[in-house]
């Protein structure tokens, strides 16, 4: 086998397992109001800061029963397994260190009536996903509408 040959065997191989890494991403929700996140798998690890109900992250590992995870902007830290869930959250990742507002409407099309306006960071449950689109609801504001995917993370 020539050296290019090998090299594009590896390379593919490679690309398939980043893509399978990619595909395999898990992802959760914090459970409850106030959740600890720790720098380290244990409660004897400094809290960096608190997580609210929805919160979406990623995991990234695990330690026993402790997740360690990543949100939205990169940030990691561990939280318990028992202070998670697995219903689908999704945060707005779109306009970061802006005022400005993604648009929720009321169909999944561009032309669709908008319902509600969203700024960045903040958090809807997923009810459905069509063709690019999720269909979210915000439980504080009583909103359900359509938002482009693009503009969100965590799914």
């Amino acid at each position: 086998m020539n050296m290019r040959r090998i090299l594009h065997a590896h390379a593919l191989s490679v690309g398939l397992l980043l893509a399978r890494t990619a595909m395999a991403a898990e992802m959760v929700a914090i459970g409850d109001d106030d959740i600890n996140m720790r720098s380290g798998p244990g409660t004897g690890h400094e809290i960096l800061w608190k997580l609210d109900s929805g919160f979406p992250l990623e995991v990234v590992g695990a330690k026993g029963e402790w997740l360690q995870v990543r949100d939205f902007e990169g940030s990691s830290g561990w939280v318990h397994k028992k202070t998670t869930q697995k219903t689908a959250f999704v945060i707005v990742k779109a306009n970061k260190g802006t005022n400005g507002q993604i648009n929720v409407r009321k169909e999944p099309n561009l032309t669709a009536d908008i319902v509600a306006n969203a700024g960045y960071g903040v958090v809807f449950k997923v009810l459905q996903k069509q063709d690019g689109w999720v269909k979210v609801a915000h439980g504080q504001e009583g909103v359900t509408g359509w938002v482009d995917g693009r503009l969100l993370w965590g799914m």
